[in-house]
């Protein structure tokens, strides 16, 4: 069994592992660049290591990271999300040297990862995709035939992106002719290949994923799913679940996809099958994330399963504590994504030192937090600060409450998103659970808003300017 555990990565997410590790009894190793020498998760784990001066080439290392782990004693790697999570090569090195990668294998990470190949796979499974090439493009003239057959708009995409990186949108020819090649450039550096391929724009989609499990006794469930349609430019701002904008029919249908989705895949341990939502009702697979979501949190509200928990036993070679049968739903849930980031400067980062920091409290509220009073936003990594997850009965009682937990959150030092999403709940159709994922770009008057400090904060700096000026 399982009783050390290296967390190959940094921020709220290993802090999350660093706490399903203490629920389990097992020891937790952190890792840490020099810019993160002072960062939450580096206190919070059993043990931590640094990786060296360079603030990001530590947290990509595969073999030092595998090698760190056998160092001290790890019987299983955590990879979180980003950096290594969903590289396949990290999960050979595990495999090779006998450290538990807890996440699906090197081949199932390997055709999901590959957009292509993920497609042929949901094709041969009965699940519905994206019209689109069959093959990465040979070239420019490919791609404009390729378009020709299917009609604009259409959708580029990098073979083996993700995260919403190496995507353009194009409307016309000329579009395509201008995009081709900024986005063959866009993959070769994130993804380290230069393929892309071609699907058919579906116009203002709902963009709706559903969390499986999968253990390696052949169980497979779902735990229903999740509404990312707030986005900015393919990157998500809020999520909840389960969808407010599907019906029972939906959800049943959605949901026995992904389960499919994922048996077809071979996959074990948790991942989220992520689909679009034409404006006729019907789904279409988009892709598969072999790897925890960020939006976990979600899930985790309304099902009251954790998933971290369990990702833990699946990696121990247990079954599944649970039977699709036996997963209910309770309520509704919201994550917010508080990024440090000026919405009005174009959603620009906002790195610096968190002068103060109050988390938000009351009913059916969580937080996740990398940040701390006096902690300095490292430049290097990217803007998420915290995730607010807030849980209601239903819809309309879950907006109310969202408003009063943004209200109570203090952020103090950068600016945050927080002041955005405050504007966000007051729109109607977002009150009517009516969006999708055209939103962002519809309500530009969201960046508009006033902000004043409050007494609190005008308190605390004259308190600090008295002290200055009489020498303490």
């Amino acid at each position: 069994m399982i009783k050390k555990i290296l967390i190959a990565n940094r921020g709220e997410i290993a802090v999350r592992i660093v706490r399903a590790c203490q629920e389990a009894g097992i020891e937790s190793v952190a890792i840490y660049s020099e810019a993160d020498r002072h960062a939450l998760h580096v206190k919070k784990a059993s043990e931590a290591y640094s990786i060296g001066p360079d603030p990001v080439a530590g947290y990509l290392n595969a073999h030092r990271i595998v090698n760190l782990a056998l160092a001290t004693g790890c019987q299983a790697l955590h990879p979180g999300y980003g950096f290594l999570s969903e590289n396949p090569e990290l999960a050979r090195i595990c495999a090779r040297r006998g450290v538990k990668f807890i996440g699906p294998d090197e081949q199932v990470i390997r055709r999901m990862g590959n957009k292509i190949e993920a497609r042929r796979c949901m094709q041969a499974a009965g699940v519905p995709v994206v019209p689109g090439s069959d093959a990465s493009l040979a070239d420019l003239d490919e791609a404009l035939a390729v378009a020709r057959d299917i009609g604009y708009p259409v959708m580029l995409k990098a073979t083996s992106g993700g995260g919403g990186r190496g995507i353009r949108r194009c409307n016309h020819e000329g579009e395509l002719r201008h995009n081709y090649q900024r986005v063959l450039s866009e993959a070769r550096k994130a993804f380290g290949s230069a393929e892309v391929f071609l699907e058919k724009c579906i116009d203002r989609p709902r963009h709706i994923e559903v969390q499986i499990l999968a253990d390696e006794h052949g169980n497979v469930i779902h735990l229903f799913e999740r509404d990312c349609s707030i986005q900015r430019r393919h990157q998500k701002l809020i999520e909840i679940a389960p969808s407010p904008q599907l019906d029972d029919t939906q959800r049943a249908e959605i949901g026995d996809c992904a389960v499919r989705a994922a048996r077809a895949a071979g996959y074990q341990n948790a991942g989220t099958v992520e689909f679009l939502l034409d404006n006729n009702g019907h789904f279409y697979f988009m892709e598969m994330n072999t790897r925890l979501q960020v939006e976990h949190t979600v899930t985790e509200n309304i099902t009251g399963i954790d998933i971290v928990a369990e990702q833990i036993r699946i990696a121990n070679g247990l079954p599944l504590l649970f039977e699709q049968h036996e997963i209910e739903r309770r309520g509704i849930a919201m994550q917010f994504r508080i990024n440090a980031e000026d919405p009005k400067n174009d959603f620009l980062p906002s790195f610096g030192r968190i002068t103060r920091y109050f988390a938000p409290g009351g009913p059916g509220v969580r937080t996740d937090a990398a940040i701390y009073s006096g902690y300095t936003i490292p430049p290097y990594y990217d803007s998420l600060c915290a995730k607010i997850t807030v849980w209601a009965l239903d819809w309309e009682e879950l907006v109310s409450r969202a408003r009063r937990v943004l209200l109570d959150t203090g952020v103090y030092g950068v600016k945050t998103t927080i002041p955005y999403y405050l504007e966000l709940l007051k729109v109607p159709e977002f009150r009517a659970a009516r969006f999708d994922t055209g939103f962002v770009e519809d309500h530009p008057e969201l960046v508009n808003y006033t902000t004043s400090r409050p007494a609190r904060e005008l308190a605390a700096v004259a308190a600090a300017a008295i002290a200055a000026q009489a020498g303490y």
